[in-house]
């Protein structure tokens, strides 16, 4: 019984998550109509497509990219559009495989989400919008859903 103790104890402390380095990988600001947008105030519809990806750059590193694309329409015309892909370098060691998938698909992107909302925030307000402002995103939530999704045999993001 101490033996147990004693190596769940040593495994546990073997688990490390270090965040090394966080980086905007990709950007860009579309607003192809200026300056005529700016003539006329206007209401734009705003569509948000966000995920994240992941690839292992070398033993225990990896870089974890989470990407945003914010379109506004105005009647059915472009006022702008932002792209954004904020990544990180994360070092996960000690972890199986299903928790390393929670930690890159859940963790690394609540790392990184504060660095893709000010960035987002910053573009659309120096392209002389008001700046968008991402709400908060529960990236368990999505991960167990995708989860669920995977279980039932069907896609789902």
């Amino acid at each position: 019984m101490a033996e147990d103790t004693a190596t769940t104890a040593a495994t546990a402390d073997d688990r490390q998550i270090l965040l090394q380095r966080i980086y905007v990988k990709d950007c860009s600001f579309e607003s192809p109509r200026s300056p005529a947008v700016f003539a006329s105030p206007v209401t734009p519809e705003i569509t948000v497509n966000m995920h994240s990806d992941s690839k292992t750059v070398d033993t225990d590193t990896y870089e974890v990219v989470l990407s945003v694309t914010a379109e506004a329409k105005h009647e059915e015309r472009n006022v702008f559009l932002v792209e954004v892909k904020q990544a990180g370098l994360f070092v996960i060691k000690g972890f199986d495989e299903q928790d390393l998938a929670m930690i890159v698909a859940t963790y690394c992107p609540n790392i990184l989400f504060p660095y893709l909302r000010e960035m987002v925030s910053d573009l659309t307000l120096k392209g002389g919008m008001a700046p968008l402002l991402l709400q908060p995103m529960n990236f368990d939530a999505l991960f167990a859903q995708q989860q669920q999704a995977a279980a039932n045999g069907t896609t789902g993001h």
